[in-house]
């Protein structure tokens, strides 16, 4: 016995697919195959882009609007208007601070040629880099306090590393961390250790990136040692560069904990840097106000550098192409 449309289910379909619900489906479905190559990205990025804005644009806004008012994190915020700036212009500290991140950053430039020298150094394939390579890597997976700590003990007087090296001359450790003069100085030195790594991982990257094609015509030219690494080498690592000196000036500028956990800015505020004033006059002195203004103040160094920067990149750039 053959079954009826109605029991095979084929009417009940039928005026499902020709249903209001049935239409508005179908055309989703149209409308998401029509637009999924900008619609796929955008949900992807957008949560990404929510948290930016809400985490950092709108702090940074209400940083700037905290810097006019004094106010100390508890009660009602007072008005001052540039008040807070007019202090910092007239702070000592202020200019001690803005010194020492000079000095940080100076300093910091010597991250990215040394990792550019040491990934050199352990790309090459000889027996044993293996061990020396994974020897250069545990700065990088070293905490800064972790680091903080052990260049403290380096630097002790009494039984340090650098006490040991000077008494094997015949010589007495300068007390480093205590001295104003070489205070900064020091603590940039156990900084410039992990960054260091961070810059060559960012080069040993870029190397394993290299154009096979290039080298090997560099090669058929001639191109040995100092030439291929000037004019094959470092024009494929543009944008490593790029990369290395950006996250570098930013590290350097915004540098804080290295600070304090090896000396907690003394002597007498002497190794002192913005980051670290802005915590010590917002946290310790309940100057929430005054703390925003040296926030926004660094953050107007940091915006002016990375401008200046980017605009430096896309005109070489132009002029390469």
């Amino acid at each position: 016995m053959v079954p009826s449309p109605r029991e095979r289910g084929e009417g009940g379909g039928s005026r499902m697919r020709g249903s209001p619900v049935a239409s508005e489906v179908l055309d989703m479905q149209t409308l998401w195959r029509r637009q999924r190559w900008w619609l796929t990205p955008v949900l992807l990025i957008a949560p990404a882009i929510l948290l930016f804005f809400t985490v950092i644009l709108l702090s940074a806004v209400r940083s700037v609007w905290i810097s006019f008012h004094e106010w100390d994190g508890f009660g009602p915020m007072v008005w001052v208007g540039l008040g807070n700036y007019v202090e910092l212009y007239s702070d000592p500290q202020f200019y001690v601070s803005l010194k020492n991140n000079l000095i940080w950053l100076v300093m910091f430039m010597a991250a990215p040629p040394i990792g550019l020298a040491i990934a050199l150094l352990v790309n090459q394939k000889i027996q044993g880099m293996r061990f020396l390579k994974s020897l250069f890597f545990i700065p990088l997976v070293l905490a800064s306090v972790t680091v903080g700590v052990v260049f403290t003990w380096v630097y002790t007087p009494e039984f340090g590393l650098l006490a040991l090296i000077f008494r094997a001359f015949g010589a007495v450790a300068p007390a480093v961390l205590s001295d104003e003069h070489f205070v900064t100085f020091a603590i940039v030195i156990a900084a410039l250790w992990p960054q260091i790594t961070f810059c060559m991982v960012l080069y040993l990257a870029g190397l394993n990136n290299l154009s096979e094609e290039l080298i090997g015509a560099g090669r058929v030219d001639g191109a040995r040692g100092w030439n291929m690494l000037r004019h094959i080498v470092l024009p494929q690592l543009t944008q490593v560069t790029f990369i290395a000196i950006a996250v570098t000036v930013v590290g350097a500028l915004r540098s804080f904990d290295m600070i304090s956990v090896m000396t907690a800015g003394g002597p007498f505020g002497s190794s002192s840097v913005l980051a670290y004033q802005m915590y010590e006059q917002s946290i310790f002195s309940y100057r929430f106000g005054y703390g925003a203004a040296i926030a926004s103040v660094l953050f107007v160094i940091m915006a002016v550098f990375i401008a200046w920067y980017l605009t430096h990149i896309i005109r070489s750039e132009e002029r390469g192409g």
